[in-house]
């Protein structure tokens, strides 16, 4: 497998190619997923949950995050690697480049920021400079408390207008990929259609470019309720096979079923 770069994602939505997208937040589980084939491995802020712990990702500071993007980009391999933002890390333009400086220096290839039309201007001023940005909108974990809860968005029309308005804005300003989390199949169908750029889905249904899944959960090692959209590999066709299973068969499996379109299926989306 060839380096992926971002013109490699761009040929890949201009073909109707899907392509992978997990999280890792050590080289461990960077060598794992890149092995396998996964396009883009994020280094999410959801380490706050599955590795330290929390109740949110709002705990998690910029020193946090290099430290696991340093670790990612050893063994990234061929994948791309993509860091968070975390909460409150971008609050105006200087400190967005600022602390996305930081996560590129410490091995990333792109930083995520969660949020809409508001962050036009920054992700206009990170592009002047050199930084590629995805955009993650619909539930977005860091505005949980606002939010009420994680709770799907873009149900009703003035929401769902405003997420594909945002969402052209975004591009033009410089946007490089954009994240859907939550939202209905049919409004992230209808975004992914509206811009040139990639979209990456989870929970968003399997019209958009990508999926995204944490690791940890569809391998079934976080305990408790898995959200609806998250499917347990590790009993996937194939992945158990003889009673066998490995996390490397876990992580295939995955990325066969993006691949060929079985995963998502309806069962893990929302209308």
């Amino acid at each position: 497998m060839a380096k992926v770069t971002l013109s490699t994602l761009l040929e890949m939505k201009k073909s109707g190619e899907k392509f992978t997208c997990l999280t890792a937040y050590d080289s461990t589980h960077a060598h794992l997923v890149s092995s396998q084939g996964v396009d883009v491995i994020l280094v999410g802020d959801s380490l706050g949950n599955v590795c330290q712990g929390q109740t949110s990702t709002v705990p998690v500071t910029v020193d946090d995050m290099c430290y696991h993007t340093r670790n990612v980009s050893m063994k990234a391999g061929d994948a791309m690697v993509m860091s968070d933002l975390p909460f409150a890390s971008y609050t105006n333009e200087q400190q967005a480049l600022t602390n996305s400086t930081r996560l590129m220096q410490a091995g990333a290839e792109m930083v995520k920021l969660e949020g809409e039309a508001w962050l036009v201007p920054i992700v206009s001023r990170l592009r002047e400079q050199g930084i590629p940005s995805c955009v993650h909108l619909g539930l977005t974990p860091q505005s949980v408390h606002v939010l009420g809860g994680y709770k799907v968005q873009g149900r009703d029309q003035a929401r769902a207008n405003a997420m594909i308005e945002a969402s052209i804005a975004l591009e033009k300003a410089g946007a490089a990929i954009l994240l859907l989390e939550c939202v209905p199949s049919a409004l992230a169908r209808e975004i992914t259609r509206a811009v040139q750029i990639p979209v990456i889905g989870i929970g968003a249904g399997a019209d958009t470019d990508g999926q995204v899944l944490v690791i940890y959960d569809m391998l079934d090692m976080t305990p408790g309720r898995k959200p609806k959209f998250v499917k347990n590999f590790m009993t996937a066709a194939g992945a158990m096979a003889a009673g066998q299973g490995s996390v490397q068969q876990g992580v295939a499996a995955y990325v066969k079923e993006v691949k060929d379109g079985t995963f998502p299926g309806p069962e893990h989306g929302f209308e």
